[in-house]
This record gives C-alpha cells, structure tokens and sequence, in this order.
C-alpha cells in the first residue's frame, strides 16, 4: 500500500492546458514555499489543493480550471494509509511524496530482474493461507470498515531532513458498492465526507465567469476501487496483473512500481475475497525487481517479513506476519540519501488493524 495513504479524496489529473492554467492561477493567489521536488503527478495534486482551497466560496464550492477532468475520487492507505500519500503543505510543514523516475513501457512487464525466487515462494505461500481465509460479510448496501494506524514523514517548508511523527489512528467507512458517501475518521480533525458530489465552479478561462456544475462520480476501477468492484477482478494472477497495468498505465514513473504499489493499495484498503487476494500475491510475484526482506516492523510495532521493490531511490515494503503470512502493514524507506534525509529514513509507515462491516458511516463493527 504505497500505503499508507491515505489516502482522503484523490483529484484526477487536469489536462496540459488545465495544468498550465493552473499553476499560473496558484502563482498570483500563493507563491509556492520551498517544498521538496516532487513528481510531475504528485505537483500537480499539492497545487491543486492549495489552488482550490484558495478559491473556496463562502458555500463551500470551489473554483476549477477548464476542460479538467472531475471525479469524485478514491483513497489511498496512498488513498487510506499509504506511507506516502500526496504532498500537502499544511502549517508551514510538507508532507512528502513519492519521487518517480521516466515512465516505463506501459501495460507491460518492463525489462530486468523477475521477483527473486525467495520472494516467490513467500508470496505463493501467501496466496494459499489467503485462499484459505474466510470471506469478507459486506452486504450491499452496507459499508467496509478499516482501522489502521499511519504516519507520514514531514519536513519543515525551509528545508531540512524528514521527521516521521508518531503514527495515529486512522478509521475509514467506504460503501460496498461506492453509491453512498463514506466517511475519513482521524484524531484532531473534524470527521471527512468521502465520494460525496460537491458543488464546484468551473473557469472556462482567465477572468471567464465561474459556472456552478458537480464533481461527477469515477467509474470503479483499481486506483478507484468499491468492495463490489473488487470482487469481480479475476482470480487468474496472470490476468490480474494485465488488468492492473492496464489501469495504471497512465501514472508518472516506472510502470512495474505503478503496478506494484496498486496492488499494496488494494490489499490494504480493500476487503477482497480471498480468491482474488491470493491472485494479488501471485500477480505481484509476477512483477520484476520483487524481493524478500528477512524483517521488518509495521506502524504498530509488529514485526514480520517484507516483499519489497525498490524504484528511484525508495523501498516499498509490504509487511506479512511471518506465522500466518497474513497482511500486516507498509513501510517506506529512502535506499539514497536525498535532500530528504539519508539512506535508511523511513518516509511513511501504516498497519491494518481491522476490516470489518459496518451498517453505517461512523458506526463501529458489531463485536
């Protein structure tokens, strides 16, 4: 999951001359502070938020440029609690964001290493103990429960190396079938509204009068997932790989870390049916450059084992319990020293510590 990530509802990327539009918009309304360098997709989603947040209307609507594309969006663990979620400047403090490479050849296996053979045998092992797991209760109608905990390294608007906080609790409430709005639930801020349609202002150009229109709903798919959409992926790892390299052919960066960060997301923040979890292990087996770490700890303190794939200088990390193989948690570290801070300094850490059903937004599981 990369993570944990939560995330929060994600924006859709805007096309070149939305983006253009953009940023010339966010640099008369907020000179940007001195944040890390950041990649092309994560840049964009930071100026987005401050833009929006800048042009708020007393109603709540926002003001977005022309011909972007709206959805109402998904989460990440990089929706609910992915180690590195996209970059927010909150405070004068930066949230660190993934930094990708040149974009791979997309919808394919790119060339290189193939997952070591430890890697392998640890995720076919996985695969079958998750085959084996009791299948989720969600109904239509009702919602997907997670608890995890997260913590998302920062560093200072000025500069500095990263400082990772202690990790916090984080409760999600998601509809089975995404027709409903759910609900983000964290210490020390109001309760969040997820995938609800908001009233939103849209500018047809420079000094154009804004029109009121809706963010409008995005289809289910891997990087928008329901629990229902989950369900009906294919339990075929060589088929599920296609299909999630497919849909996130059009990320920033390498197109096997796309593909394997998908898949953590949707172990993480999902409650997939065990078939279709053991195919997301055996799809991840597939990827180049997957190996074994002998130990690692999640946000919880539980230590385990770790499939991990290293891209432009960072490690993703999924952690499995080393008995049952089940899935524990995510971590991200930093394999180069960067302005960020040196080899060795862990980005962002999350552990799953529930899935559940629940009848409502808000309301706990029964037991």
């Amino acid at each position: 999951m990369n993570a944990f990530a939560p995330r929060t509802p994600r924006h859709r990327k805007a096309d070149a001359n939305a983006d253009a539009l953009l940023r010339a918009e966010l640099a008369e309304l907020l000179p940007p502070p001195p944040v890390p360098e950041l990649a092309p997709e994560r840049d964009r989603e930071l100026r987005h938020t401050v833009l929006r947040s800048a042009l708020a209307s007393g109603d709540g609507s926002v003001a977005h440029p022309p011909r972007a594309r709206r959805s109402r969006g998904g989460l990440r663990l990089g929706w609910i609690a992915a180690p590195v979620a996209a970059c927010a400047v909150v405070a004068g403090v930066a949230v660190l964001a993934p930094q990708e490479g040149p974009t791979g050849s997309p919808g394919r296996v790119s060339a290189g290493q193939p997952a070591s053979p430890e890697a392998v045998r640890f995720l076919s092992g996985a695969a079958l103990a998750a085959a084996a797991a009791p299948a989720p209760d969600a109904r239509p109608g009702g919602y997907v429960y997670v608890r995890s905990l997260v913590a998302h390294a920062g560093r200072d608007a000025a500069g500095g190396p990263a400082a990772l906080p202690p990790a916090h609790q984080r409760e999600v409430w998601l509809s089975v079938d995404g027709s409903r709005p759910g609900l983000l639930r964290e210490p020390g801020a109001a309760d969040t509204e997820l995938g609800a349609e908001a009233p939103v202002y849209e500018l047809d150009g420079p000094g154009a009068t804004p029109r009121k229109t809706t963010l409008a709903a995005a289809a289910p798919s891997v990087t928008n997932p329901t629990h229902t959409f989950v369900a009906t992926l294919p339990t075929d790892p060589d088929a599920l790989l296609r299909l999630v390299q497919d849909q996130t052919r059009a990320g920033e960066g390498d197109a096997d870390q796309r593909a394997f960060t998908a898949i953590g997301t949707l172990l993480a923040e999902t409650w997939a049916p065990p078939k279709v979890t053991a195919a997301l292990y055996g799809a991840a087996a597939r990827i180049p450059g997957v190996t074994l770490l002998p130990s690692a700890k999640d946000a919880a303190g539980r230590e385990g084992v770790a499939v991990a794939r290293t891209a432009h200088g960072e490690q993703t990390q999924w952690i499995f319990d080393r008995a049952t193989s089940a899935f524990l948690g995510e971590r991200t570290v930093l394999t180069e020293t960067t302005s960020a801070g040196s080899a060795g300094t862990v980005l962002g850490l999350s552990a799953v510590l529930a899935k559940a059903s629940a009848p409502a937004p808000g309301v706990l599981p029964k037991g």
